[in-house]
């Protein structure tokens, strides 16, 4: 998920219990700008926590690290995803189709406007993607297949594409944000890739920031948000108040005495809360209590002996228990992974003859024995196994500190391969240090899980052999695993629709080479944590509500997050 930040205890815990809980009556709308943070109205007021683990980070789009909310309440997307329904669902953009084997037409929404009164118009969306033409933005490599786009009228686009990548494509429309040329273009380059921008950002969406500071960021609501006459929805919470978490201690407490409305945390126990007066609300109403969202991995890198072996990988993946982890470290709020990664929201494409004789369960004995026919020996007799060289080696296994389900996991993993012979140690440090040494390369094994639900399992396949391997890597295959064949299958699967037949033996064929070659070993599913109270605001999303999930993640945005904004009710 996106980046979880520390803060120093005592600051953040101010801010927490700073957070405000009056009744008074609420402001008229041309008042609530100067109403102070600490004097929103409790029933009109969201509050939320983490999400952020730090200070709110900058006011920058186009680069990872954004306030909460910031993509989401303030810039939109064109389309959102649909996970009941698998399928696009127009968002800033009215339509879009393809009109040639490479050429796809947008159509915008009539009457959108920014949130200084300028039309949002074809040249926002132009503007938009001609900034990925700037070297250093994340989705930059667009133009690797995208040839050029062209606004053919205020509120119609034309694409014309060098290849015609449709999964690829439906994934950015709901994945990337569109921003105002008319404030953008007076950036520079640099100022686009590390200004903190403007923190009074232009934005479409149904909230503009009313005021932040180390330890929470408010957002207040427009009274003119283009959906309301456009589709019926108006976001109910005149304010939304974001905690820094410093902590789970207190997040239970906040919850049941009313001072919180939803936790985004990882919260061992909530099962015995989801009853009693106030009762708390969670997506399943038993376990695993959250919808699946990612897939946490464990990532080794592959650019270091002994970890560069498939069969060294392979005798790893035996060794692991992810039931003790779903049982033990999770007490049943999360579920064990599919050896290929795919989330359950594609078990439809899940092959049993594409895993054949590779697939793996956790059988210590078969790990063991693996090793052994590797050539992995213990030839000093101090319980751990020498490379093929006879060189003994001690791995790290290092995860965030502060994410306790990580570290007790990470101490899971840790032991369950010692006990197969493999010296792995769990380390815990800052999360900014794991982020820089999975981008950079500088570690041995890490645990990650931004294979993430998706329009496409295509995303999850580009997550694991994206080529090629650069001196940073920011959104997958941080295990730097080169594999070529299996890289050209991933274009392919990005290219083709999904009524196509090769559509399907492309996704085996790569599911085949994944549990082959364990670029990342899969072990259980993480949760989108979400833990809501009645209080205040009633209504939230659950299975059988068939709502989404009640996240402020930022990738939970483009899943269409602001609709539980617009479902929710004041308490009575």
């Amino acid at each position: 998920m996106t980046k979880r930040r520390h803060l120093p205890a005592l600051a953040a815990t101010a801010a927490l219990a700073t957070a405000a809980c009056t009744d008074d009556e609420a402001p008229a709308s041309g008042d609530a700008d100067r109403l102070a943070i600490d004097d929103f109205p409790r029933g009109e007021t969201l509050y939320s926590t983490g999400t952020a683990w730090g200070p709110p980070g900058d006011f920058n789009p186009i680069t990872p690290g954004q306030v909460t909310g910031l993509n989401g309440l303030g810039y939109e997307y064109l389309f959102l995803f649909d996970t009941q329904e698998q399928r696009l669902t127009p968002w800033l953009a009215e339509s879009g189709e393809w009109t040639g084997a490479r050429e796809y037409l947008l159509k915008l929404r009539p009457g959108v406007k920014w949130s200084d009164g300028q039309l949002f118009t074809a040249d926002d969306v132009a503007f938009t993607l001609e900034l990925g033409r700037v070297e250093g933005v994340p989705y930059g490599t667009v133009w690797d297949w995208l040839e050029s786009v062209e606004a053919t009228g205020d509120l119609e686009l034309v694409f014309r594409f060098i290849e015609a990548r449709h999964q690829e494509w439906d994934n950015f429309l709901y994945t990337n944000e569109i921003v105002p040329k008319h404030v953008y273009e007076a950036y520079t380059p640099e100022e686009l890739l590390t200004g903190p921008l403007d923190e009074d950002p232009v934005v479409t969406g149904p909230y503009t920031v009313h005021s932040l500071d180390e330890g929470r960021i408010a957002w207040v609501k427009r009274d003119d948000w283009w959906a309301t006459e456009a589709l019926g929805l108006e976001v109910r919470p005149r304010f939304i108040v974001d905690l820094v978490t410093p902590g789970n201690a207190d997040i239970l407490n906040m919850l049941l005495d009313g001072r919180l409305d939803l936790a985004n945390n990882f919260m061992p126990g909530v099962a015995d809360f989801l009853s009693g007066d106030p009762a708390l609300i969670t997506y399943y109403d038993k376990p695993p209590f959250m919808a699946p969202v990612n897939t946490a991995m464990l990532i080794p890198n592959t650019t270091r002996k002994p970890l560069d072996d498939p069969e060294f990988r392979r005798a790893m993946a035996f060794a692991i228990s992810p039931g003790q982890i779903v049982d033990a470290v999770y007490g049943g709020m999360v579920t064990e992974a599919h050896p290929t990664g795919l989330l359950p929201i594609w078990e439809r494409y899940y092959d049993p003859e594409a895993l054949g004789d590779d697939a793996f369960v956790f059988e210590p004995s078969r790990a063991v024995a693996l090793l052994a026919e590797a050539g992995y020996a213990d030839a000093d007799g101090d319980g751990f196994v020498e490379d093929r060289d006879g060189e003994p080696f001690a791995l790290q296994l290092i995860v965030p500190s502060g994410w306790t389900d990580w570290e007790a996991a990470a101490e899971s993993i840790a032991l369950d391969l010692a006990d197969a012979g493999v010296n792995v140690t769990a380390v815990f440090v800052d999360a900014a240090e794991v982020d820089a040494a999975r981008e950079s390369g500088d570690f041995d094994l890490l645990i990650n899980n931004y294979s993430r639900v998706t329009n496409s399992p295509w995303s999850h396949f580009r997550y694991l052999f994206e080529l090629p391997v650069e001196a940073s890597q920011r959104s997958g295959n941080f295990s730097r695993w080169e594999d070529e064949h299996a890289w050209e299958l991933t274009q392919e699967l990005s290219a083709v629709a999904s009524e196509d037949p090769r559509y399907l033996e492309v996704v085996a064929e790569l599911e085949r080479i994944a549990v082959r070659d364990l670029p990342a070993i899969p072990i259980w599913y993480n949760g989108a944590w979400s833990q809501a109270a009645n209080s205040v605001w009633t209504g939230w999303p659950t299975e059988e509500s068939g709502g989404v999930y009640a996240s402020f993640w930022d990738e939970m945005w483009g899943l269409g997050a602001v609709r539980m904004l617009c479902a929710i009710a004041p308490a009575e």
